[in-house]
């Protein structure tokens, strides 16, 4: 069995300024950004290179009508590098445009054309959740088609990863906390993965026990403020990538399947997405598999919370509840005749992910975590 696979190059700078003397970026290089992130880190280095905001081409998640437009205004340029200097959102629709576009993007994501890289691609995150920077998913909206579908080929890869925990002091609470919360998410669900290897493991340990760490300064600190976390950045960005790497390579399973139904359907945020099924897909394993490594986890959540493991998914969803809300979905709109249709369309569309479960889920079963959100 493969233990580890890490393809890109991972650095490590203090600073943009610092990244940008280094890499020396200019000309044959093209800026993948927003434009509230390009003002305080890039701007003033005055750096020669076309920047494309990509706010101006839609807002939210990643679809294939926003790459389609960015990739008309990209054309417009000779570049062999793409520096992606942004949230999930831009470094997921970097690795795509990376690749051979023949007509449109939504012919990768139904197969219509493979994956080919022709452009280098710097991916530097500036929030601590995604870890697309060590991934090769890249996962879009598809409108046309009612989809949501990630794809995951070795041309989908940074070739080299950034990290600068500079970038994320500008982090909008929300922001901050469901991409953390994100991350958390992927670091106990690979953990769990029948992939996992002794090197995901470590990571995914460690990365649970920063953030559950970090989550608890902030809660004693009085909350999720800009100033409470200051001091912290640092932890998260490390601890998103070692997530990253370690679902990268163990995969995201049922919490991550589920999610992206509701997800699409009510465009809620990837990691508000997650956190909404994450307790409730957890009671469902225990149930049907108490003994095992899932002890492993709760006991890690237990020590911090100081709880026994008897209560541990209801302490954990208070405890995260003063980092970010959980709702019931039928206040994002779902109806309860959606529950049968986001259980089937689960079963359907995202075996990629279900392939990676602590115990195999049936629709019914996943058909009753939906029921129970609701």
């Amino acid at each position: 069995m493969q233990a580890l696979k890490l393809v890109p190059t991972i650095h490590y700078f203090d600073t943009f300024k610092d990244f940008n003397d280094e890499f020396k970026l200019g000309k044959g290089d093209i800026l993948v950004t927003n434009e509230w992130m390009y003002k305080p880190y890039v701007e003033g280095l005055g750096i020669d290179m076309p920047v494309v905001f990509q706010e101006k081409y839609g807002m939210g998640e990643p679809t294939d009508e926003m790459m389609d437009a960015m990739k008309a205004e990209m054309d417009k340029y000779e570049y062999d590098r793409i520096i992606a200097f942004g949230g999930g959102t831009i470094v997921d629709c970097c690795k795509v445009l990376a690749c051979e576009i023949p007509d449109k993007v939504a012919d990768l994501y139904t197969d219509k054309y493979p994956c080919k890289k022709i452009k280098k691609l710097i991916a530097v995150p500036t929030t601590c959740g995604t870890g697309s920077e060590v991934t090769n998913v890249a996962v879009a909206s598809i409108p046309s088609l009612n989809l949501k579908k990630g794809i995951a080929t070795p041309d989908t890869f940074a070739d080299e990863a950034v990290l600068i925990p500079e970038s994320l002091q500008g982090l909008p609470d929300k922001v901050f906390a469901t991409s953390s919360v994100d991350a958390l998410i992927h670091a106990v669900e690979s953990f769990l993965s029948p992939k996992a290897s002794p090197f995901t493991e470590i990571l995914s340990k460690e990365a649970i026990a920063m953030i559950m760490g970090g989550y608890k300064k902030i809660v004693e600190r009085g909350g999720n403020t800009k100033e409470n976390r200051a001091d912290l950045l640092k932890d998260f960005c490390l601890a998103a990538t070692y997530a990253g790497i370690a679902f990268g390579n163990a995969g995201c399973a049922a919490v991550h399947a589920l999610s992206y139904a509701h997800g699409g359907a009510f465009h809620i945020p990837h990691g508000e997405a997650n956190f909404i099924c994450f307790t409730e897909v957890f009671k469902m394993y225990m149930r049907k598999q108490p003994v095992g490594k899932i002890q492993e986890a709760n006991k890690i959540f237990c020590d911090v919370l100081g709880c026994d493991e008897a209560v541990v998914y209801d302490e954990l969803d208070a405890f995260l509840g003063k980092i970010l809300e959980k709702k019931p979905l039928r206040e994002y709109g779902m109806t309860e005749d959606q529950v049968a249709t986001f259980a089937k369309s689960t079963i359907d569309n995202q075996q990629r992910l279900l392939g990676n479960n602590y115990v195999e889920l049936s629709e019914e079963e996943i058909a009753e975590i939906f029921q129970n959100l609701y």
